[in-house]
């Protein structure tokens, strides 16, 4: 493990714990852990090193959330799975091109597409607020498959950014889902995709596995009681924080493309 102080890796691991928190209740959990590892690390260390960090602890507060949500929550984990290998192979394909494009270039529009969603939420407040009518068409879950899976895996693969938040918003507008089974569906997605990017950081070499694992206490602690907490609070919480985490994370793209 880097030469790292006591102090900071407790707050590497405070922030483990709000950011597994955060991605549980609606996604968008990397936008406080990777932010605060890419700080953290002893200067030079390779960038790779905190993404596959950041994988390995967040696989762990995902898996712990997907549990947790799996048991009380009505989720159809066969619908969940299909969507996830799709994602699984949409991240492949969009983190190989990443490698020969400008990402910068897609980030503007990537920041439109937010406020539009942000403005929709607001001005439909009964957006996800209803349960489920019913078992999910076979166009439905197509429809899923596709956007959830394959477009979003794609965007994962390329830019990143507000992955679990994107999924959380498609599978409750395409499936009728409310947003506390999106957010549990998207758990279950989030474990595929975390668990390829992980597999291919641990064949490079780019994961610390010992500050990792620290982390990963703490990130499945965050994780389950997230879970918990949006089960608790229902979708009218949850629709609160996703309106956060969607300006926070257009904020932070803003800073990126234009002050950083």
């Amino acid at each position: 493990m880097p030469d790292i102080s006591l102090t900071m890796i407790a707050l590497l691991c405070l922030a483990a714990l709000a950011a597994g928190w955060i991605d549980a209740v609606v996604g968008g959990g990397g936008l406080l852990l990777l932010p605060v590892l890419l700080l953290g690390l002893p200067s030079g260390t390779p960038a790779a090193h905190a993404l596959g960090t950041n994988k390995a602890v967040a696989i762990v507060g995902t898996t712990g959330a997907a549990v947790t949500y799996a048991r009380k929550a009505p989720v159809d984990v066969r619908t969940a799975v299909r969507i996830g290998l799709a994602a699984l192979a949409g991240s492949s394909a969009g983190a190989f091109l990443a490698a020969g494009m400008s990402t910068e270039v897609l980030k503007p529009v990537i920041m439109v597409v937010l406020l539009g969603v942000a403005a929709f939420v607001i001005l439909r407040p009964a957006f996800g607020t209803a349960p489920a009518t019913g078992p999910a068409t076979r166009r439905q879950i197509l429809a899923a498959i596709g956007l959830a899976g394959l477009g979003i895996g794609f965007y994962d693969g390329l830019i990143g950014p507000g992955t679990g938040t994107f999924l959380v918003l498609a599978l409750t507008a395409v499936l009728h889902l409310d947003l506390v089974t999106a957010s549990a569906t998207a758990k279950i997605v989030n474990c595929c995709t975390n668990a390829g990017a992980l597999a291919t950081f641990a064949w490079q070499g780019a994961v610390l596995w010992q500050l990792a694992a620290v982390m990963a206490v703490f990130n499945l602690a965050g994780g389950t009681l997230g879970a918990h907490t949006a089960l608790k609070k229902g979708s009218g919480f949850v629709r609160v924080v996703l309106l956060t985490v969607v300006f926070a994370l257009v904020a932070n793209m803003a800073y990126e493309q234009w002050a950083a």
